[in-house]
């Protein structure tokens, strides 16, 4: 039986062709870990160790799937965020790190405020307001999404960790779910779709064969179309001095900077993420 190590050294070794050392890597060591149940640390101090027969003969069909370019989070069933453990299923969006930077930011700002009434838009595995649901403890949490199996997969997330996070199945572009009320909420936050049709191009095809396409791209003739929604909504729905949030493509950064200002927000400031990119933007509604 081959040991530990060379489980993942040969794993990373067939994945090589298809990602750069590092990532293949990183891959492989996330399948290892999976499927023996360990921590990073655990399974380089337990390297020398055989792999049972019954976890080996797991590996082959979950290999082949890696092969034909399917993100491990989707091979998996599972994504980490925030210090969460979340399923994610191609009907939602793969968690990033850069989403990981909004809610620290969020939290940052907001820990300690009372009577907190969060609304996540576009809300997918439910990544966003589960997390923001354990750190702040908010009186009432609302994520929002245009597909009811995302949501499906969200309600299970939340289950899993108790938060009570209600979740509301609505095309924002269209509709206004009657479930939040104007003056309601304090932090409005969303991740929405920003990728521009254009840049398809450039993008790998683990993303482009594997995510929901509804929750990556926007039309090229309108990249602001949900900021310029869910920025009207927010001025009716945030509470005077509520905060919105959103992620955002760094190449429209001050294009929405000067939307939310025509739209009445004050306080409106981009924020970089941990490489130097305009990757968030907080604004606040006028008191």
């Amino acid at each position: 039986m081959p040991t530990i190590r060379q489980l993942t050294t040969g794993l990373a070794a067939a994945l090589t062709p298809l990602y750069p050392a590092p990532e293949a890597d990183s891959i492989a060591g996330l399948v290892v870990d999976h499927l023996l149940h360990l921590s990073p640390l655990q399974r380089r101090m337990r390297a020398a160790e055989e792999v049972p027969a019954e976890v080996l003969a797991l590996v082959p069909p979950l290999q082949a799937r890696l092969l034909r370019h399917e993100p491990v989070q989707y091979v998996l069933g599972v994504a980490y965020f925030a210090g969460l453990e979340l399923e994610v299923t191609p009907a939602t969006l793969i968690p990033r790190p850069e989403t990981e930077e909004l809610v620290a930011l969020i939290i940052q700002e907001q820990q300690g405020q009372p009577d907190l009434t969060i609304v996540d838009i576009g809300t997918g595995s439910g990544c966003i307001p589960i997390a923001l649901a354990q750190a702040l403890r908010p009186r009432r949490t609302v994520g929002v999404d245009i597909s009811a199996a995302a949501l499906a997969v969200a309600r299970r997330n939340a289950a899993r960790y108790q938060s009570p996070v209600e979740f509301v199945l609505a095309d924002i572009l269209t509709q206004e779910p009657a479930e939040i009320t104007d003056g309601s909420v304090t932090v409005l936050v969303s991740n929405p779709p920003y990728v521009l049709e254009n840049e398809r191009p450039l993008m790998r095809r683990n993303v482009l064969d594997f995510e929901p396409a509804t929750a990556l791209f926007v039309p090229d003739h309108d990249p602001l179309l949900f900021y310029r929604r869910i920025g009207a909504l927010g001025q009716r729905w945030l509470r005077p001095g509520g905060g919105l949030y959103f992620e955002i493509n760094e190449q429209y950064a001050a294009e929405l900077v000067t939307l939310l200002r025509g739209q009445g927000y004050a306080t409106v400031e981009p924020q970089q993420d941990i490489f130097g990119k305009d990757r968030m933007v907080r604004a606040t509604k006028n008191r």
